[in-house]
């Protein structure tokens, strides 16, 4: 929820922390204080996160109020970053976290992680999002380190130079080993899209890697880049994602959905593939559903990664 308001305070001005908690009567001066430290308040149209900034009379105070215990803290292992050059860091995206920065926060998310793990590394370069995971989708992201990284990055991915291998755990057992979904997609609610006449062109390539108790693995490889695309052709198939109850699937731990790998062709030619492993949520779902794989990387689908 966003709460919006125009600050009315002393002629001396008051601290930022102070003037909401005077100016929104359910947020406490350390509730303020939380909010501000993960990015979640603007002055004036522009993010603040220093709790004593003066505000003046007229000021117009923004702030997102996110329900409690969704905000936590990103802690990455060592082991979360899969590939970095002169060029690009590649990510392991954890579920359950944000790609980038919200009305609500921006401190908690990998926009937030990678711009830190830069200044560590002595670079005052911003976090570009060249590319997106859903909050409850796992796996590969790729960070470019500076800005004509990111046109180049971002060019890729517009011009369908990057091969995309995501693992779904998906409810149902298809008819099909594998095929081809070609539906438009198009937004149908606030947090919902799906198949439209009328939509964005939309083609995913699914196969089965093998098949459990009510369930299968599927590996899709999404030809276009269209919001909700896997998620959609699957509920569209009869095949929602488990986890994922927004389109369907049976509730779980996480959305069973993992970017396992991306590869393309570096500036100079070269050929990069980056994969990320399965979690242990996703391992321990698979091994209930009676679904038998090898440690990882999975043969399954290392192939269509490469």
């Amino acid at each position: 929820m966003i709460l919006r308001g125009t600050a009315i305070v002393d002629p001396g001005g008051r601290r930022l922390d102070e003037a909401i908690s005077a100016q929104f009567d359910t947020i406490s001066k350390t509730e303020a204080r939380r909010i501000i430290d993960r990015g979640g308040c603007a002055l004036n149209g522009s993010m603040v996160r220093v709790a004593s900034r003066s505000v003046k009379s007229g000021d117009v105070i923004e702030i997102g109020v996110m329900e409690a215990g969704r905000f936590r803290e990103l802690v990455l292992p060592p082991e979360a970053v899969l590939y970095e050059d002169s060029e690009l860091v590649a990510v392991n995206k954890p579920a359950g976290v944000n790609t980038q920065r919200t009305p609500y926060q921006l401190k908690g998310t990998m926009e937030y992680w990678i711009a830190e793990y830069f200044r560590q590394q002595g670079s005052s370069e911003p976090a570009r999002v060249i590319h997106r995971l859903d909050r409850g989708t796992s796996g590969v992201m790729l960070f470019p380190r500076h800005k004509r990284a990111a046109a180049r990055l971002s060019l890729r991915f517009h011009d369908g130079f990057v091969d995309k291998c995501y693992l779904a755990l998906a409810g149902g057992k298809p008819l099909q080993t594998d095929w081809i979904m070609d539906a438009p997609i198009g937004k149908v609610g606030s947090a919902r899209h799906g198949i439209m006449a009328g939509g964005r062109s939309a083609r995913t390539a699914f196969r089965v890697v093998t098949e459990g108790n009510g369930c299968s693995l599927i590996e899709a490889r999404p030809l276009t880049g269209r919001t909700h695309q896997i998620r959609v052709h699957l509920e569209a198939a009869g095949m929602p994602i488990i986890g994922d109850t927004t389109y369907g699937g049976s509730p779980a731990p996480r959305m069973m959905l993992h970017c396992a790998g991306l590869s393309f062709e570096s500036e100079q030619g070269a050929h990069i593939s980056v994969q990320a492993p399965l979690d242990q949520a996703f391992h321990e779902l698979m091994r209930e559903r009676g679904i038998v794989v090898p440690v990882y990387p999975l043969n399954a689908y290392s192939v269509c990664c490469t």
